[in-house]
């Protein structure tokens, strides 16, 4: 018997239509709008009074009544002008769940058509400390690329750095105002190259000389000069490092650590290519390539400015040339911020104007901005951008606020308490980010987003650790076959049961807070369920064992789930 229950109940519905001899593609149920009615329902008869010139009602009951020859159905209804509902027998649904909890993928399939999927998100700079803006590219792409690894895709995921622009030949130019010349380069550190930076950033927005040597520089360092290229690797180097630190703390893993420098020599090939299918335009000193005016003009790509110098548009255009002819790439998917759209809109034009990516589906998925009380862009209290490293820290400090001391006769070490910490801080800034629509910005409440009740990452947490704790207290019980004897279990088992459901969705939308909403409902409903189902006080030894059982597949699929949102569950949870 499959396990997966939507493939089931569509398997059933598919039976009965080739058996009336109705198109099956209609043949498709989802979860009930309404659960009090039923626990699936299809449309399928409306769509087909058109073809069959027949009422849809009476399809609809032509359907029900072959469905309800079905063991496993406990009822099947038509209501309105032809809306099927079906509801499943508890012991159907309990066997169902028997597979998944046999199951280390829970029921869940995986795709029939793998895809390689490069995932462009972090997107740092050189010499700049990372700060809040950086923190939803991050945490969404690295919870997509652990959602694509999850249904069989093959992730592939790139930080995309940004190495290679006029601010280079700032932080270079600053430091020979400074020493003379870059004999000293090598000795400075990530805080000393971005104090260069900001210095150099003040004095190129007043000195138009300035900006000028700057930009020189960035034109010599870029055609190979050694002295400059030297101390570019080091600027690079130690800002790779920086960055690294960051996420690692937030759990956020690249498979490649290209930057825009990479795509350089590449650029070349992509004014090649232009040229030769007639699309290279020289215009006011620039190189461009127009884009098609339709409803909404565009502006056009400007691949090669009056300097000579590549554009970030250039750059991108060589990055998705280079993603699909060494990556082989079947869909490249950018999480930038949602007001680089324009940008996107004009690169995909472009790309499919020179044929870099025949066949490949590129898409931007913009995400709004994390804001404070105010609804503005969170900064800091003298008005500056949060630093990502500060907001970690504050995070972590409001969190250990709810930790006990430690205690060594109680076994509650202080490395104990400090790993708990760091859980539960970056779990919280997660999920905090992570239940919200991607596109929409979100405004980050500290006093809010670790609390252990309502929807927050510790909330899910303790939920995970309630449940370890029950199963300390049984550990004499063994897990047995499932047995549904209340509405609690009943709404417990119906939940569990869309998890393949779920993540397809979650994939196909590219929308981890699908994951999330359930997680949290799923919870919600084990605490329900746990209230009113008791293990040790239940009337038989079966009954027991299979809300152990019950007990067990919710933890299991919760720390899954939170493991592909990018947040651990600790096994053991403490409050002050």
């Amino acid at each position: 018997m499959s396990y997966v229950l939507d493939e089931i109940i569509n398997q059933k519905l598919k039976n009965a239509f080739q058996e009336l001899g109705l198109d099956v593609k209609y043949a498709a149920a989802k979860t009930s709008d309404r659960p009090d009615l039923s626990d699936f329902q299809c449309n399928g008869a409306l769509a087909l009074a058109k073809s069959e010139k027949k009422n849809p009602r009476e399809i609809g009951e032509n359907i029900a009544a072959r469905l309800r020859e079905d063991k496993d159905l406990a009822k099947v209804s038509v209501d309105g002008p032809g809306f099927l509902n079906i509801s499943l027998k508890d012991e159907f649904l309990a066997r169902v769940l028997d597979k998944m909890a046999a199951d280390e993928r829970f029921g869940c399939a995986k795709t029939e058509h793998p895809k390689t999927v490069v995932l462009d998100y972090g997107g740092p700079n050189v010499a700049k400390e990372m700060h809040v803006g950086h923190l939803r590219s991050g945490v969404i792409g690295e919870s997509m690329r652990r959602i694509e690894a999850f249904v069989g895709n093959k992730p592939i995921s790139d930080v995309h750095f940004g190495d290679w622009g006029t601010p280079i030949g700032m932080i270079l130019a600053e430091v020979i105002a400074a020493d003379g010349n870059l004999d000293k380069m090598e000795s400075y550190d990530i805080a000393e190259i971005t104090r260069f930076y900001k210095q150099a950033n003040t004095r190129c927005k007043e000195d138009p000389a300035a900006k000028e040597t700057a930009r020189v520089i960035t034109a010599k360092f870029q055609d190979g000069d050694p002295v400059y290229r030297k101390a570019w690797q080091h600027i690079r180097k130690v800002s790779v490092e920086a960055v690294k630190e960051n996420y690692r703390e937030l759990g956020v893993h690249f498979d490649l650590w290209l930057g825009e420098s990479d795509a350089h020599e590449t650029c070349f090939e992509i004014k090649r290519i232009a040229e030769e299918k007639g699309l290279l335009e020289y215009d006011d000193g620039a190189y461009i390539i127009r884009l098609d005016e339709g409803s909404k003009p565009k502006p056009p790509v400007i691949i090669e400015k009056s300097d000579g110098g590549f554009t970030y548009q250039a750059t991108d255009l060589a990055t998705i040339k280079m993603r699909v002819d060494d990556l082989h790439a079947d869909e490249i998917i950018y999480f930038v911020d949602k007001r680089q759209s324009l940008h996107f809109e004009q690169v995909f034009e472009a790309a499919e104007k020179l044929g870099i990516a025949p066949g490949v589906k590129l898409q931007h998925i913009g995400f709004g901005t994390v804001n404070g009380a105010d609804g503005k862009p969170f900064k800091t209290r003298d008005g500056g951008v949060m630093n990502l490293a500060d907001m970690i820290k504050m995070s972590k400090d409001k969190v250990a606020e709810s930790m006990p001391p430690a205690d060594e006769s109680k076994g509650i070490s202080q490395a104990y308490i400090d790993r708990l910490v760091e859980q539960v801080a970056v779990g919280a800034i997660k999920f905090q980010d992570l239940k919200n629509n991607i596109a929409s910005g979100y405004i980050f409440e500290l006093d809010d987003f670790a609390n252990f009740d309502g929807k927050t990452g510790p909330y899910i947490q303790y939920a995970v650790a309630r449940i370890n704790s029950i199963m300390r207290k049984n550990q004499n019980l063994t897990p047995g076959a499932i047995i549904i004897t209340n509405p609690e279990e009943r709404s417990l088992a119906l939940k569990l049961s869309q998890l393949n459901n779920v993540v397809f969705r979650a994939e196909s939308e590219r929308e981890p807070s699908i994951i999330s909403d359930y997680v949290y409902t799923l919870a919600q409903l084990f605490s329900s369920f746990y209230n009113t189902s008791p293990i040790m006080g239940a009337a038989t030894p079966e009954i027991a064992s299979s809300r152990l059982a019950l007990a067990k597949l919710t933890r299991d699929i919760l720390v899954k789930l939170l493991e592909v949102l990018g947040i651990e569950a600790p096994e053991v949870m403490l409050k002050a």
